[in-house]
């Protein structure tokens, strides 16, 4: 794994991009959400991953994580292998329109860089950045919640159900999806 992907201190807040490759709309469906969801709990419960913020747009996931367990990095790495095969799994299982063209994507990226066996769903990498101060904390929160405005899909950061703007501003317990863990507890 490259240096520069590398987390110094799990338990430092950090800001961290997953990609589908060749920005693939792969979460427009509940399905492969689900697979996301699944797989951030179990990193949360058994890989001691917490996640605090986070946003699923259609082609990347945000996410304002830490980690005194496990170091980010592998857990990220973990999270990618799993989900890679499931969101693979899922693709074939279901009537999905678009099968064709993307197991085709992800086949050439697995050729192509010789990164994975048949298919490659994620890009490399995941461009962590730590968030040490309250300015880039506050910053990078915003930026996950303004993404889906900022891209056009929706009015307002409350009208995005992917995302934990709601969690956040309505003060309620989590229904459904990842469980949050409040970063100033």
């Amino acid at each position: 794994m490259s240096e520069k992907y590398k987390v110094i201190d799990s338990a430092v807040p950090t800001f961290i991009s997953c990609t589908f490759v060749q920005w693939t709309d792969i979460l427009t469906r509940q399905n492969y959400m689900s697979i996301i969801d699944e797989s951030l709990l179990f990193c949360k419960k058994e890989k001691g991953l917490r996640v605090h913020y986070y946003v699923y747009m259609t082609s990347h996931i945000h996410l304002i994580v830490t980690s005194v367990k496990n170091e980010i990095q592998e857990i990220v790495r973990d999270f990618k292998r799993y989900t890679n095969k499931k969101i693979i799994e899922a693709i074939q299982d279901i009537g999905e329109s678009r099968r064709e063209w993307i197991l085709a994507k992800f086949a050439y990226e697995a050729n192509r860089t010789k990164r994975a066996n048949q298919y490659k769903v994620w890009k490399d990498g995941f461009h962590p950045i730590i968030l040490n101060t309250s300015k880039k904390l506050n910053q990078r929160i915003d930026y996950i919640h303004k993404n889906p405005v900022d891209e056009g899909f929706v009015s307002s950061p409350q009208y995005w159900k992917n995302s934990s703007y709601n969690f956040y501003a309505d003060d309620l317990s989590y229904e459904g999806g990842i469980i949050l863990t409040n970063l100033f507890d």
